[in-house]
């Protein structure tokens, strides 16, 4: 597991360097010498690819918004969000203001790679072993179902009543990013348990997003939808490989969801769904093509592209050597993590905290139901529920693990920020409810990172203790 991001050692960052070395290939910029590659782009490299960096960003946009928001150019923040955008072709049009089309189609990328993590984690990854999946399914569930009950005990009636979905959600950005920081050396079943139980948990706010939070629903367009997922399905099964068409049947897809009532981010989950996990060349063949166009063309040919078809071609069979899910997966991740999750919380983490809107969100019933759903729902559902599986034998604590790791993770996963203030745009139309929950998370998740913090360093600093104590 990463360490901390303090110290990263520039000596650490260039494995390409040492690849270079070997393989005698020529070095990008990035690698070359200098105190500005060294010092600040090859560090800055290091700390992108790092589990946290996608969490550090986000954090750093939440606080951008909050920022803008309550500075004296606070009216500007909810007048661009409120800007009408529209797309027409002939007597056919969306239009929506930014902020909606941000969570509605910006949004729909996440919910893709959401989707496309799902399928690995159920193809590949700790979720394909019904009994290795036991214990994140009922981790989530707990996690999930108590959050939702403490929430509406709290509101159990009127429009107040639609946000019980808003603290069952977990991020997985901050949560991860917590984790790494708080336990640089966490049991090793820790992080795919936490992993797993975010899967199952996304599942879940998928399952609400589309049954709960959707507005009546459009059969004809649902219809619509459905056939285009067989077309998608029939297209991958047939090796129709084209980006072009994939991405052409995905926006008729978005389209016919939208239509339909049901969130259009859900399109993104099926695309994510339908996307092949297995790879379309086997490894072998490209070896062979490999050594067939490395024997049979020039270091230097002359003139300089003549055998460019030729490597052209094995450079299409290398990239169809690994499955369009791994592809597709490390093409968009970079782009939710560093451009579309960071663009969300500008558009949405913007609550001015005037004096009167704190007093509100203090007195509001919605805005307490979020923090203590997010907070104790969260760490007491999941430890319960894992503890109780292992308990009765039902599953086996992650490997390395005790009872204070789960609990300490069960309080991280209590930061929902992400999916939480997504779940609030679409549950309440009344803009002061919407606001009093965005309090809730804010707070939950400043409360819930730093006692999942605490937790799991007091542990880790007890176990590396050689007495076992602090």
């Amino acid at each position: 597991m990463p360490g901390s991001l303090v110290g990263v050692e520039v000596d650490d960052v260039p494995h390409a360097d040492r690849t270079s070395e070997r393989t005698g290939a020529r070095r990008t910029w990035a690698q070359g010498d200098g105190p500005v590659r060294r010092r600040l782009v090859r560090p800055l490299q290091a700390f992108l690819q790092e589990e946290s960096a996608g969490g550090v960003l986000l954090l750093a946009a939440a606080v951008a918004a909050l920022a803008w928001a309550n500075s004296p150019w606070g009216a500007t923040y909810e007048r661009i969000w409120h800007t009408e955008l529209s797309i027409r072709l002939g007597r056919w049009a969306i239009s929506e203001d930014l902020r909606h089309w941000v969570n509605d189609a910006l949004m729909s990328l996440f919910f893709l790679v959401v989707g496309l993590e799902i399928k690995r984690e159920l193809v590949t990854g700790e979720l394909r072993d019904a009994r290795a999946a036991a214990l994140p399914a009922i981790a989530a569930l707990g996690g999930m179902v108590v959050p939702a009950l403490i929430y509406l005990a709290l509101n159990p009636s009127g429009e107040a009543a639609r946000g019980w979905g808003i603290p069952m959600a977990t991020d997985i950005a901050f949560a991860v990013g917590v984790l790494t920081l708080a336990a640089s050396v966490a049991p090793p079943g820790l992080k795919p348990f936490l992993l797993a139980l975010a899967i199952v948990d996304d599942i879940g706010a998928i399952v609400v997003i589309a049954v709960f939070y959707s507005g009546g629903v459009a059969w004809a367009p649902l219809a619509v939808a459905a056939g285009l997922c067989v077309l998608i399905a029939a297209a991958w099964r047939s090796g129709v490989r084209s980006a072009p068409v994939h991405v052409a049947l995905g926006a008729l897809l978005w389209i016919a969801v939208y239509a339909s009532g049901v969130h259009p981010t859900i399109a993104g989950v099926a695309m994510g769904l339908l996307t092949p996990a297995v790879a379309f060349e086997r490894p072998r063949t490209v070896s062979r093509e490999a050594h067939r166009v490395a024997e049979e063309t020039s270091d230097q040919p002359w003139p300089p592209d003549v055998d460019a078809p030729q490597w052209l071609e094995l450079a299409r069979l290398a990239r169809e050597a690994v499955s369009p899910l791994a592809r597709l997966e490390a093409t968009l991740h970079p782009w939710t993590s560093f451009v579309v999750v960071p663009v969300f919380a500008l558009a949405n983490a913007g609550v001015r905290l005037s004096g009167e809107a704190l007093r509100g969100a203090l007195a509001s019933r919605v805005t307490l139901g979020v923090l203590l759903g997010l907070v104790v729902g969260k760490t007491v559902g999941i430890s319960v529920a894992t503890l109780g599986a292992a308990r009765l034998r039902l599953a086996s604590l992650p490997t390395g693990a005790d009872r204070s790791d789960v609990v300490g993770t069960a309080a991280v996963a209590g930061i929902g920020f992400t999916v939480s203030l997504f779940i609030t745009e679409l549950a309440f139309a009344d803009r002061a409810l919407v606001d009093e929950a965005k309090v809730g998370i804010l707070a939950a998740s400043v409360v819930a990172g730093a006692l999942g913090f605490a937790l799991l360093s007091i542990t880790r600093a007890r176990a590396a203790s050689p007495s076992g104590e602090l």
